[in-house]
């Protein structure tokens, strides 16, 4: 790859997926690499909002849910998101929080693994899986008492080792939330099935920046985040897939009247809906829903074939310049360099990682620091560019080189890093 700034002009101009970013609003003067934390707002959210706010809510009132199909939004968005995911019509509902679904998800699953054997009380899971992910098991364990733990491995090498028939689930990130690292997703579901175990999928850091197949995976559970990639807007709810096979085998315990099979009845004993609207709770946040939808408007123009090649061009592209052109500096490269193990960020640790992070975001190139010592950058295929890329890597060039990052004021910690 020729790799002058030229070379990544001319990739930017002949860039099929380049009409999407005119539909993202993006700050001037700003290169932003962590859509893997917060999505760039679509153009069209602004809008979506001000019509909710002021038009279904404003003018509509409590009319609404019905004239305006507030009270469908959960399960449309779902089949909007679906073929991002691998998974059928009617098969996924947007809801609540990531950590909330999971608690669902793993709840009903150690349900399903009571019933099956009730000697598999263990969830295994990833040291570095995203810390939610581990408190949400931990707690679920602690609630239920009865033996029930999570043992955890610390690289995925010793997954293999660790899953046996004390393994309730298997419960694993798709793409690595520090490092970028891609897991095997059929290979691992078919280990943990052949060991009789279940296997829980966030897809937090995979949905909207890798091809994803849950049907043909075989998995059991899934859920993950609308507002990185996705682009649903900041806090914007989750979603949450469950095998149509185990989909009906138990409510899930969070039991709110959203997923009750008729809940204008206002009966006082739970019926399960059918199908995965069991998996709603409460009364939906709509105007957050709303917003949703102008991101899954966006992927509904490409395929995720078309924006997982970009990705791949990017992040080789940023990985062969920060080499080539930092290579004085004592930068890591954390993230795999094959691609079918790695995600859509790169992360480089650095001694003084937080303190780069912050020199870099004055200067316009926006990542983000996780511990310990790394730099996070993400690549959103939608609106991220080539030139970007370049340009990127020269801002770090000078960062480094000048030393700015060493004045004091960068190792200030902010609450959010």
């Amino acid at each position: 790859m020729n790799l002058t700034r030229e070379y990544c002009v001319a990739l930017d101009r002949d860039d099929p997926l380049r009409g999407l970013r005119e539909q993202f609003a993006l700050p001037a003067g700003v290169i932003y690499l962590d859509g893997n934390s917060l999505g760039a707002r679509p153009r069209a959210a602004a809008a979506r909002a001000a019509e909710v706010v002021s038009a279904e809510w404003g003018e509509g009132l409590i009319r609404s849910w019905n004239s305006a199909g507030w009270f469908d939004l959960p399960r449309r968005l779902g089949n909007r998101l679906a073929p991002l995911i691998g998974a059928g019509h009617d098969e996924v509902v947007v809801t609540d929080t990531t950590s909330i679904n999971l608690f669902k998800v793993l709840a009903a699953a150690l349900r399903v693994q009571q019933q099956r054997d009730p000697a598999r009380r263990v969830i295994v899971s990833e040291a570095s899986n995203f810390p939610t992910d581990l408190y949400i098991a931990q707690g679920l364990a602690d609630l239920l008492q009865q033996g029930y733990s999570v043992r955890l491995v610390d690289s995925p090498e010793e997954i293999d080792a660790a899953v046996g028939a004390d393994t309730a689930v298997l419960m694993l990130t798709h793409v690595n939330y520090k490092t970028g690292e891609m897991l095997d997703m059929a290979g691992l579901t078919e280990l943990a099935h052949a060991r009789g175990a279940l296997t829980v999928w966030d897809l937090a850091h995979s949905a909207g920046a890798v091809p994803v197949n849950l049907t043909a995976a075989g998995a059991d559970y899934a859920i993950g985040c609308t507002y990185k990639y996705l682009n649903g807007g900041p806090g914007s709810p989750a979603f949450v897939w469950v095998a149509p096979a185990l989909r009906d085998a138990f409510w899930q315990p969070l039991s709110g009247w959203w997923g009750h099979q008729a809940p204008f009845a206002m009966s006082p004993q739970y019926r399960p809906t059918e199908g995965i609207g069991r998996f709603l709770c409460g009364t939906q946040p709509v105007t957050s829903l709303a917003m949703v939808e102008c991101g899954l408007d966006i992927f509904a123009q490409t395929s995720m074939t078309a924006l997982r090649a970009k990705s791949l061009k990017l992040t080789d592209a940023f990985i062969a310049l920060v080499e080539a052109r930092c290579a004085e500096h004592p930068l890591t490269l954390v993230t795999p360099r094959e691609h079918a193990r790695r995600g859509s960020q790169v992360s480089f640790a650095h001694p003084d990682g937080y303190a780069l992070v912050a020199a870099l975001i004055e200067r316009g190139v926006i990542g983000d620091y996780r511990e310990p010592g790394i730099a996070r950058f993400g690549f959103t295929p939608l609106y991220t560019s080539f030139t970007e890329v370049w340009d990127a890597v020269e801002i770090l060039r000078d960062v480094l080189d000048s030393g700015a990052y060493r004045d004091a004021r960068f190792a200030v910690r902010t609450a959010v890093t």
